[in-house]
């Protein structure tokens, strides 16, 4: 359906701006934070969005392939990061038929790694880097905006 497609697309760019906003300005140490033994830290949390966004674009060509990836130092995570979401959003862009329906790409990849910005959003906050909050309703969020330059944000607070 193509309002799920149009939908979808927003929900990736809104992860390009959300994710954007948390993984811009860290300090160098803040992709080894570790709140406690056996948790995740943010490098490895933003290793693990890659492969979500990689295997959504499995999944929009109709390929089920899961891939753990070894994290890398932040900066290349996150141009990996946006590389991915890049061709994401290529792909729903396109006008192939995808191989999962939106829904299923929405509830599985994206959701997930939604989930995974906002636990790196609160990890800089434990971290003593916080991100300034906003009012999301607000920003200036367009399906195919998917890279790392974003608008400015319309209202943040402390």
């Amino acid at each position: 359906m193509k309002t799920d497609l149009l939908s979808l697309r927003h929900a990736v760019a809104t992860l390009a701006y959300r994710g954007g906003k948390a993984v811009r300005g860290t300090p160098k140490e803040f992709a080894e934070f570790q709140v406690a033994s056996g948790t995740r830290t943010p490098g490895q949390i933003l290793a693990h969005i890659g492969d979500l966004l990689d295997w959504a674009v499995g999944l929009a060509e109709g390929k089920h392939v899961w891939r753990d990836s070894t994290p890398q130092p932040w900066k290349r995570e996150v141009a990996r990061f946006f590389a991915a979401l890049r061709r994401f959003d290529r792909r729903l862009a396109a006008k192939k038929p995808l191989g999962f329906p939106a829904k299923k790409l929405f509830q599985g990849p994206v959701a997930d790694a939604l989930t995974h910005v906002g636990q790196i959003a609160m990890l800089r906050r434990l971290a003593g880097c916080p991100v300034r909050g906003e009012n999301y309703f607000l920003a200036h969020i367009a399906a195919g905006r998917v890279g790392a330059k974003q608008k400015a944000p319309v209202r943040e607070f402390d």
